[in-house]
């Protein structure tokens, strides 16, 4: 049985050192390193994400611009300088973890914002120029906005990978445009410089009569938003990518950036062919054209058509009897919805719908 020990000599216990590990201290700056580690890759995470929200705002402004190679409008410009000072006061606040080989180290958790922010600066810069923003001026664009901290760093992926994300916004541009306007949106003509030969005066008679001959184009005819996108689409699939992450991020945008030409390029298509079968201007009413077609159906068919929809019948009393009901869909005419007037409609029936409009079932007379 143990000897219990008087308060005297357990206090003189407590004051002699103890023995602890030799490796305690250095795991306890391994733990500081660790807490320093996630609270940085969480600021960078949530700078991202801001970065992603502010250029985001701006893409949608840009979003309201019509024409190519003109400066951005001062109402756009205005509204969007909050967002820049935004992104600005961001990267000056995480610039300084993101120097030396943390600029690696972390180069995942700030791709987002590195790509939204390359998505919305390359879109302004081809409104504004109609031309694709290089490599070297975009790294300088993101530098200046480190400010004290230091320069950041735009890898080529996140530059890459930012250029395929325009091309979607590209699209939007152009479907829009071509849905307010009726016209592909693209840039102003520009001028072919003439050679000298063909301007000068001096020369003799056989020189002139050959100069004569020479057909010198004065204007080269302007690039649109299709063209340059076809063309941003044929050096995007030649890239040569050898790292494997990198790749799988490119696959994927490949096949949206492909889709998003292929859109453009279909609704060019409908804008051209459909576009030449209409009057200029026409636009369809669709709660004219939906009521018509149902008033025409259900004439066919004997249904009472509905009030303000009623048969118009020939002024001539020898015209010939409303003829009877056909039996088989293929036997059934058409409703046609167009604007036809008056003197436009035949001795058949018509479905009075307004005044100025006019739907013609297409029953021809016996």
């Amino acid at each position: 049985m143990g000897q219990k020990r008087s308060y005297t000599e357990a206090m003189e216990d407590s004051t002699k050192p103890q023995h602890t590990s030799p490796f305690l201290p250095m795991f306890e700056v391994f733990r500081a390193e660790l807490d320093e580690h996630h609270d940085r890759r969480e600021r960078i995470i949530k700078a991202s994400r801001d970065i992603t929200a502010a250029s985001k705002k701006i893409i949608f402004s840009l979003q309201r611009i019509r024409k190519l190679g003109q400066p951005i409008p001062p109402n756009i410009t205005k509204a969007n300088a909050q967002y820049w000072d935004t992104i600005k006061k961001i990267y000056a606040a995480v610039s300084k973890d993101l120097q030396g080989i943390n600029a690696y180290r972390y180069s995942r958790n700030i791709t987002g914002g590195h790509q939204e922010f390359m998505e919305s600066l390359s879109f302004q810069h081809y409104l504004e120029s109609q031309s694709l923003i290089s490599y070297e001026e975009s790294c300088k664009k993101l530098a200046e906005l480190g400010d004290e901290g230091g320069a950041l760093l735009l890898t080529p992926e996140d530059y890459i990978l930012g250029v395929f994300d325009m091309v979607g916004e590209l699209m939007r541009f152009a479907v829009t445009a071509m849905a307010t306007s009726g016209a592909l949106p693209g840039g102003e003509s520009r001028r072919q410089p003439v050679p000298t030969h063909a301007s000068g005066s001096s020369g003799t008679a056989e020189q002139k009569d050959e100069q004569m001959d020479v057909d010198v184009p004065e204007q080269k005819p302007p690039r649109n938003v299709l063209e340059d996108m076809r063309e941003l689409r044929t050096h995007l699939e030649g890239l040569d990518i050898g790292d494997r992450k990198f790749s799988d991020d490119v696959d994927k945008k490949m096949g949206v950036m492909r889709n998003c030409v292929e859109k453009v390029e279909n609704a060019l298509y409908g804008l051209i062919i459909r576009g030449r079968e209409r009057p200029k201007g026409w636009m369809p009413d669709l709660g004219d054209v939906d009521s018509a077609a149902g008033a025409g159906l259900n004439w066919l068919a004997g249904w009472p058509v509905p009030r303000g929809l009623n048969h118009r019948q020939p002024s001539d009393s020898t015209a010939p009897p409303t003829p009877a009901t056909p039996s088989t869909l293929s036997d059934m005419p058409i409703v046609r919805a167009r604007p036809l007037t008056l003197d436009q409609t035949t001795t058949g029936y018509a479905l009075a719908v307004r005044p100025g409009r006019r739907v013609s079932p297409s029953v021809a007379s016996p």
